[in-house]
């Protein structure tokens, strides 16, 4: 970490601080990660059903990211920040109420809002206040928020609700997501050079997804938010049908322990290498991941799955944020980095309804066979189409080339 001692001392405050907030924002959203699932089974909710309501997190976060992201370009990136955050301290209070489906996928939709505010903001910010030429390395540090997040969220969430009930655990998300608004306040918004508005449609939100430096990483954003809300979701009752006796938020610690290990020195060799080596690499260990799930039979085998699934998001998300801050301009970052994450949103929000019903059909085990095939598909995209044409997507995606997107500004 010592490209963190060579900045000034108001930046280094204002990315401590912003990493304190984010490290209780994923606490809070963690903490319900491994009992959600199994709280909507408890009142009676089929396979299916259970893919409803944790998919419906990701409706919010669609419906409310292209808002999020224009006012974080216009108004700043602290107001959206506080948005998310309080979203995240509301929500929980509102499962201690929901006995019944219906409301249980209103409050995860709005529950989503939280991420759709919070994560865009904050990855904006954090490439707003990176050195050029470090900002694979800050990114890097900064996003061990999630896997500390998710480490200590799961961990705590699983055992204070076989401990004392889902009252308890649904209180702790929400006193974590008030600390979290108190810590954004002393944030300051960095000035952001105004740029000349033209006609063209990249000063549109939907605009810019049809750009060729965003499309491709979207469409492979879509298929790992298919993988992620597929372990979030049913992994906790795969757990339970194979009779192993494993505590689901063990697994969930396990992913976030690969995860914050990996980023340590991930963002920094990608500053020297490349960002698209290291995003094929994260795609080839989510593959090798579900392929594990989809043949595990004891804990350590789970437990492995886990290491190495945590070890690719770990890998991907920090590189893809690297990554379109390389492509973005600064008065476009909040759009950029939320036309991106669309695609995860949607890959969440379907993964529960879509393969809760080949769940049903096939059995959980299989399902996650389904879903090594969509990290080979990603695979395959990034590989041939994530530069201007074949042989510098290639070259790119094994770090044998820059890339062609990224602009100079932003170098």
């Amino acid at each position: 970490m010592k490209v963190l001692s060579t900045l000034d001392a108001e930046l280094r405050r204002n990315l401590l601080v912003l990493f304190t907030a984010g490290l209780l924002f994923w606490s809070s959203i963690a903490s319900l990660l491994p009992t959600l699932p199994l709280y909507i089974e408890d009142i009676g909710a089929t396979s299916q059903q259970i893919g409803i309501v944790m998919g419906s997190f990701a409706i919010g976060m669609l419906l409310f990211r292209p808002w999020c992201s224009n006012l974080a370009d216009r108004r700043g990136r602290k107001i959206v920040l506080l948005i998310g955050m309080a979203a995240a301290a509301i929500a929980p209070l509102g499962y201690l109420l929901a006995t019944s489906i219906v409301p249980l996928i209103v409050l995860r939709a709005f529950h989503g809002i939280s991420i759709a505010a919070f994560g865009t903001a904050y990855m904006a910010l954090v490439g707003d206040l990176a050195p050029a030429q470090n900002r694979g390395e800050v990114i890097g540090y900064m996003s061990l928020v999630n896997p500390l997040g998710v480490a200590i969220g799961p961990a705590l969430g699983g055992y204070l609700q076989a401990a004392a009930g889902y009252t308890p655990l649904f209180a702790l998300s929400a006193a974590l997501g008030c600390l979290g608004l108190l810590c954004v306040v002393p944030i300051v918004n960095p000035t952001v050079d105004e740029q000349p508005h033209t006609s063209s449609s990249e000063n549109l939100f939907w605009g810019l997804l049809f750009t060729p430096r965003v499309r491709i990483p979207a469409i492979v954003m879509l298929l790992i938010g298919m993988v992620l809300g597929t372990l979030h979701t049913f992994v906790p009752l795969f757990i339970k049908s194979t009779n192993i006796d494993l505590n689901p938020g063990l697994f969930y610690t396990a992913a976030a322990i690969a995860s914050f290990n990996v980023r340590l020195f991930i963002g920094r060799a990608s500053d020297r290498y490349g960002r698209g080596l290291f995003i094929t690499f994260s795609l080839i260990a989510f593959t090798l991941a579900m392929v594990g799930i989809w043949q595990a039979n004891n804990t350590s085998v789970f437990l492995l799955s886990a290491f190495v699934q945590g070890a690719a998001s770990g890998t991907a998300i920090p590189m893809m944020a690297a990554m379109m801050t390389d492509r973005a301009m600064p008065h476009e970052r909040g759009r950029i980095f939320g036309v991106s994450l669309v695609g995860l949103d949607i890959g969440i929000a379907i993964a529960g309804p879509v393969l809760g019903a080949i769940a049903e059909q096939v059995g959980y085990r299989n399902m996650f066979g389904y879903g090594a095939g969509l990290t080979v598909l990603a695979l395959i995209i990034f590989l041939t189409q994530s530069s201007h044409d074949l042989r510098h997507s290639l070259r790119f995606a094994l770090g044998r080339a820059e890339d062609t997107y990224a602009l100079d500004n932003a170098k």
